[in-house]
């Protein structure tokens, strides 16, 4: 009995291997599902901020036509370095995603004055943003021309 009491009168100080263990292994399991999570975060972030640059060039188009060209978009090409020349975008603009300068590209408007696409040129090649993508802020870029399409039927087939 005298044993058993001092057993508990014993005061035992730090963890065991086993607890220092299961805090690790909890730990590591944090980390293998964050980890990707907060990828994928960046990744999506870098995408709307390269996305938010394309609007911006949109932006200095529009009222780069609406200052020079009494506001008619319908059918036009606004080259980029026209908009820097006219002061309408710093020369030092860069795609954010790779902090790599923008030296060139286009905003083209439809027969209608709607956006059609956005493209800009870094050293990596050209990237295209369709209308659709610049005015909602989200989706993909193409390394194809957009074109407009005049029908109005999606299906030509039927």
């Amino acid at each position: 009995m005298q044993m058993v009491m001092k057993r508990l009168k014993k005061e035992e100080k730090g963890f065991t291997l086993i607890e220092l263990l299961a805090v690790i292994v909890i730990l590591g399991v944090i980390a293998a599902i964050a980890v990707p999570l907060i990828g994928n975060i960046i990744s999506n972030s870098k995408e709307k901020s390269d996305i938010a640059a394309a609007r911006q060039v949109y932006e200095a188009a529009r009222l780069y036509l609406t200052a020079e060209n009494n506001g008619e978009t319908k059918g036009k090409k606004v080259e980029i370095s026209a908009l820097k020349t006219a002061d309408y975008l710093d020369e030092r603009l860069v795609l954010p995603s790779s902090k790599k300068s923008i030296s060139g590209g286009e905003v083209q408007f439809k027969s209608t004055g709607d956006l059609l696409y956005v493209s800009l040129v870094t050293s990596d090649g050209t990237v295209y943003y369709e209308g659709t993508v610049v005015m909602a802020g989200e989706g993909d870029k193409s390394p194809n021309k957009p074109t407009e399409t005049t029908n109005n039927n999606p299906n030509p087939a039927s």
